[in-house]
């Protein structure tokens, strides 16, 4: 199943893979009211990165590699991980100089927060907030700390959409161009893209399979009835796709059951199968788009001429909009460690505690005649 379809980003909407993924993370609590120290290795204006959250964020690209490529090597995830170790620090930064911009901009997604919290808990199965919230702290992380995670990455979506997607541009006549230029690359096979609402009966007894089929009916005429088929299953699926909407992918024949080939490749666009009953449940596909065999005409691909656009001018525009926020920030490395991208007016060496001369402090921020300090009290 091509990942591209499991990782395209809407327009407008979400931030370039590979900044918001590495949340900063959580540095070590005291287990008593004794003093912690953690060796600091940035500071952002008046925030912080520890060692601690540089380790945090490469175990989590490193689990991220495994689940990208299952079927990598131990070798072959090591290397996938080395090859982007070295920009690590550099997002965290770019991670905390979004959310300071944020907050100064008094961007509030509140209401945000407590939907994905929602979302959370629906996807797993957990019946209200409160136990939402137990859970997570009998997992050794904080609710709170939880919660402002999420804040922040929304924060960072929401400064990047208003501050570099808005400024993004696209119109017919670009789409057309780029059309006209990649037609052999909208030559194929005929395909269908497919979302799934899957309603497990594994390890349930026998006497909830009526009501488990009846469930799955009830979702099918909801749809009908045109509620969102990929709300639907963010919400009551119980597959492994409802966090992505039940999103699949692309499909071309002999790259299903037989079965299923049948249900789907008669399908249009936005129409959905009948329940199809599995061995371990019930089954719902929706068909996204139908595309026929050959040259795929323009407004079929659209979209997708639109999504490969905007991500294109959206990498280098977010990469100069963060190397602006360092020119306007004050941004100290420690030594021994690499900000990547790192701009001339942040770079700062560890000097001894004198006063530095008027004329190298920066207006409008912290005075650098300090030391890059080795530990901070937590």
């Amino acid at each position: 199943m091509p990942r591209e379809q499991k990782k395209r980003m809407l327009r407008n909407g979400y931030i370039w893979a590979g900044l918001i993924l590495i949340a900063p993370a959580l540095s070590g609590l005291a287990q008593n009211k004794s003093v912690v120290v953690e060796e600091v290795v940035a500071r952002v204006n008046n925030d912080v990165i520890t060692r601690s959250d540089l380790e945090h964020a490469r175990s989590e690209m490193q689990q991220e590699a495994q689940q990208d490529c299952p079927k990598c090597t131990p070798e072959e995830i090591n290397q996938k991980v080395a090859a982007e170790d070295k920009n690590v620090l550099r997002d965290l930064i770019d991670n905390s100089l979004l959310v300071q911009r944020g907050k100064d901009s008094g961007v509030n997604i509140e209401t945000d927060v407590i939907k994905r919290l929602d979302d959370i808990r629906i996807q797993n199965k957990i019946p209200t907030m409160e136990e939402l919230e137990t859970q997570i702290d009998k997992s050794g992380v904080s609710f709170e700390d939880f919660k402002n995670n999420i804040r922040n990455q929304l924060i960072q979506q929401e400064v990047i959409r208003h501050e570099v997607g808005s400024k993004i541009m696209l119109d017919h006549a670009r789409v057309q161009k780029y059309y006209d230029e990649h037609k052999s690359e909208f030559t194929r096979p005929e395909q269908v893209t497919l979302r799934e609402i899957f309603v497990s009966t594994e390890g349930k007894p026998e006497s909830d399979v009526p009501a488990l089929r009846k469930k799955a009916e009830d979702l099918l005429q909801r749809v009908k009835n045109g509620e969102d088929f990929g709300e639907l299953a963010k919400h009551f699926s119980d597959g492994s796709t409802a966090k992505q909407g039940g999103d699949l992918g692309r499909f071309e024949h002999g790259q299903l059951a037989p079965n299923i080939e049948q249900a789907v490749f008669v399908l249009q666009r936005l129409q959905t199968t009948d329940v199809i009953p599995t061995k371990t449940g019930f089954l719902l596909l929706q068909v996204g788009e139908h595309y026929a065999a050959g040259e795929q005409p323009e407004d079929k691909v659209e979209n997708e001429i639109m999504d490969r656009l905007y991500n294109e001018q959206l990498r280098p525009a977010l990469r100069t909009y963060l190397e602006t926020l360092r020119e306007e920030s004050y941004v100290l490395v420690k030594p021994g460690y690499a900000d990547t991208a790192a701009v001339p007016s942040s770079t700062i060496e560890e000097v001894s505690p004198t006063p530095d001369d008027d004329k190298k402090k920066k207006k409008s921020t912290p005075t650098p005649n300090t030391p890059v300090p080795g530990s901070k009290p937590d």
